[in-house]
């Protein structure tokens, strides 16, 4: 076996990695409302999110070819697998310090961010290699700004809406019905989370298909890829994420029926229409702030602003943090490759 090859497989196995951490980290978007409104049991949430993120994975195709280029021009050679195999370290770790606190940070920022840094840890090397800062503008800046101002103003709207449909109906009655409504809408989210999720791993293992020479575009996607990053995230989701399910399921509102099914409506459409256009936009973004959009609906004290702020704050690192940890890793890495 070459040290081409070789190359190439560290750098999908890392990647599956990646994606399997993103299912127990993300597992919370399709789930914890559904959770919290006691909707559905935790296990039954995340064998449905599981599912949903297999079904989803395979729809995904716009996002992966999205990811698999238009971020960074990889260097030449073996060195191009080593800025990839760094720059999915980098997004694991994050992924794992945010898990550790329960923080529900952006998996697809995390992702963006570590081939970034390994990128320019390349370049400072001496290798070629370029970021592209308007792919960088348009993939991840405006959608990170943009993502949550929508899903906010979509929660409150959707919420207000129900609010006024059923201002007549039995309390009892609406509580059972939302519940089993909430069943349909977290069955939706799981789908877009593997719409979005399961589609950004693809990316990079195309990528490194790409940069190893066993391909000659990063838009061609293997069945087997497909498979691959759809079966890993799905039992990555079947594991659970519980730190931060408890996070966005109880911490930042207590969550009624209602109230979830707004959210997860709304998060799961935001998904379907970007999935479609091929915008790679951070689920939990867009369920975190359509929870606290149809929260403030009630009174803007019923959103622990707190525990949201501490949210954001990891959002807003998410992309340096991820970029640096890849830097460090790259210099660590760039002997083997």
């Amino acid at each position: 076996m070459d040290a081409q090859l070789v190359a190439v497989v560290a750098v999908i196995v890392v990647a599956l990695a990646f994606d399997y951490t993103n299912g127990f980290h993300d597992a919370a978007n399709a789930i914890a409302t559904s959770v919290s409104t006691r909707a559905l049991t935790p296990r039954a949430g995340l064998l449905m999110a599981a599912v949903g993120n297999f079904v989803g994975a395979h729809l995904g195709g716009h996002v992966a070819k999205t990811v698999g280029s238009g971020i960074v021009d990889l260097p030449a050679g073996l060195s191009s697998l080593g800025v990839v195999f760094a720059g999915v370290i980098g997004a694991i770790a994050w992924n794992l310090i945010t898990w550790y606190f329960g923080i529900p940070s952006s998996s697809s920022h995390a992702l963006f961010g570590g081939l970034v840094g390994a990128t320019l840890g390349a370049v400072w090397l001496g290798h070629d290699g370029k970021v592209l800062w308007g792919g960088i503008l348009e993939k991840v800046i405006i959608p990170m700004v943009a993502s949550p101002l929508v899903g906010f103003l979509l929660g409150g709207i959707v919420m207000l809406a129900i609010m006024w449909i059923f201002r007549r109906g039995q309390p009892r009655k609406l509580t059972r019905g939302f519940r089993l409504a909430q069943t349909v809408s977290a069955a939706a989210m799981s789908v877009g989370h593997g719409m979005q999720d399961a589609a950004k791993t693809m990316g990079i293992v195309v990528l490194a298909l790409y940069a190893g020479g066993y391909q000659d575009n990063t838009t061609h996607i293997p069945e087997w890829v497909f498979l691959a990053s759809s079966t890993v995230l799905a039992l990555g989701t079947y594991a659970g994420g519980w730190r931060i399910i408890r996070t966005l399921g109880r911490k930042v509102i207590d969550l009624d029926p209602p109230q979830g099914f707004a959210a997860e409506t709304v998060a799961a459409g935001v998904l379907f229409t970007t999935s479609q256009l091929g915008l790679p936009i951070s689920t939990t973004h867009t369920i975190t702030s359509a929870i606290m959009g149809v929260g403030a609906t009630k009174r803007l004290s019923a959103v622990r602003w707190n525990v949201a702020g501490n949210i954001v704050t990891a959002w807003v690192l998410t992309f340096p943090a991820a970029a640096l940890i890849a830097v460090l890793s790259y210099l660590a890495v760039r002997p083997l490759f």
